[in-house]
């Protein structure tokens, strides 16, 4: 059962905002499981990314696989924050610095503020696990239409370390901070956002 935003919407234990349960869209970029989609193709960043949130007590509301495109990436995502029914969209794919990697790119096109700070945290802790190849990682976030968005590589590792270190206990706030506004009755017209260019 779905429940609106404003329902659960409420405070931590310092008073900030937060929304919790988090209704979470998973978006899997990988031109080869997209092609492979018909015969039910195995998406283990996806999975992990949903294992992480549900472990947490959110709710995973829906999950889509796009191929390596800039065009079906960012509708896609484009699409989803655009929706009422989800708080929180995570990519997983196309982080890397091969010609296809674009996720990046698609994403950013979208935000209206950056968040840098993850990227540079998730970089951080990927030098403990990778070393220098940390250094390849163009894992982003940002806000788009007041939903929190961030770009994961397709790794399950990459995807359990960036959810459980970092997104999943920050998010409910991320995402109760970036729609604050709408209590005070400013909501922001989504027309754009629901129609694709």
């Amino acid at each position: 059962m779905t429940v609106d935003r404003d329902d659960r919407r409420t405070t931590d234990d310092h008073g900030h905002d937060i929304i919790n349960p988090l209704y979470v869209a998973i978006v899997t970029v990988s031109s080869s499981r997209a092609q492979a989609a018909e015969d039910d193709p195995d998406d283990p960043g996806g999975d992990t990314i949903q294992a992480c949130f549900e472990a947490e007590g959110h709710e995973v509301h829906e999950r889509v696989l796009v191929r390596d495109d800039y065009s079906a990436i960012r509708t896609a995502v484009r699409g989803l924050v655009a929706r009422r029914d989800i708080d929180i969209v995570l990519t997983t794919g196309g982080t890397g610095v091969t010609a296809d990697d674009v996720s990046p790119e698609a994403t950013q096109s979208l935000f209206e503020r950056e968040l840098p700070g993850f990227g540079e945290l998730f970089r951080s802790l990927s030098w403990d696990e990778v070393g220098t190849r940390a250094m390849a990682s163009r894992a982003t976030a940002g806000i788009a239409v007041d939903t929190p968005v961030f770009c994961l590589p397709g790794s399950t590792n990459a995807c359990q370390t960036a959810c459980e270190k970092l997104i999943v206990p920050e998010a409910p706030h991320l995402a109760g901070l970036a729609t604050r506004h709408r209590q005070a009755g400013t909501d922001q017209s989504l027309s754009d956002y629901q129609s694709d260019e």
